[in-house]
């Protein structure tokens, strides 16, 4: 099967600088795993998140989610945002599920660029959740 990312635009990689940057200021005193989320909204305006991890595990937040939970508290539309780039320092740096769901409810029409086998890939947010629960099936 053939992956729908492909190797990630200029754009993404100028985003994922602040991504990086973001991901100096993660507080990983558990795993270590730092990670930095960076959004670019449709005006150009940038916002960056990482993640915060917590003993209880449960409690932990991601980047991706942090940066988004930022954007709608700033007052920010999260529909406006076209392209989402993190930042790992690891072979591997996809979102995970949690963080998955909520990009595509909050972001779907954006693009998201992420590391994946050594490389920084770039695709659309539902080729991450293809048959994602959407608001739309609490509707039936």
């Amino acid at each position: 099967m053939t992956s729908p990312f492909t190797p990630a635009s200029t754009d993404a990689v100028e985003l994922r600088r602040l991504a990086q940057a973001a991901s100096e200021r993660a507080y990983v005193p558990y795993s270590r795993f730092a990670v930095g989320a960076a959004l670019r909204f449709a005006d150009g305006t940038t916002l960056t998140g990482c993640n915060v991890e917590n003993a209880s595990y449960g409690a932990t937040i991601c980047a991706e989610r942090t940066v988004l939970v930022r954007a709608i508290a700033e007052g920010l539309d999260p529909s406006q945002v076209d392209l989402v780039a993190v930042h790992v320092d690891g072979p591997e740096g996809q979102p995970c599920g949690i963080c998955r769901q909520v990009l595509v409810e909050l972001v779907p029409g954006a693009r998201v660029a992420f590391v994946s086998g050594g490389e920084y890939v770039e695709g659309g947010v539902a080729d991450l959740l293809p048959a994602a629960f959407v608001p739309g099936a609490l509707d039936a």
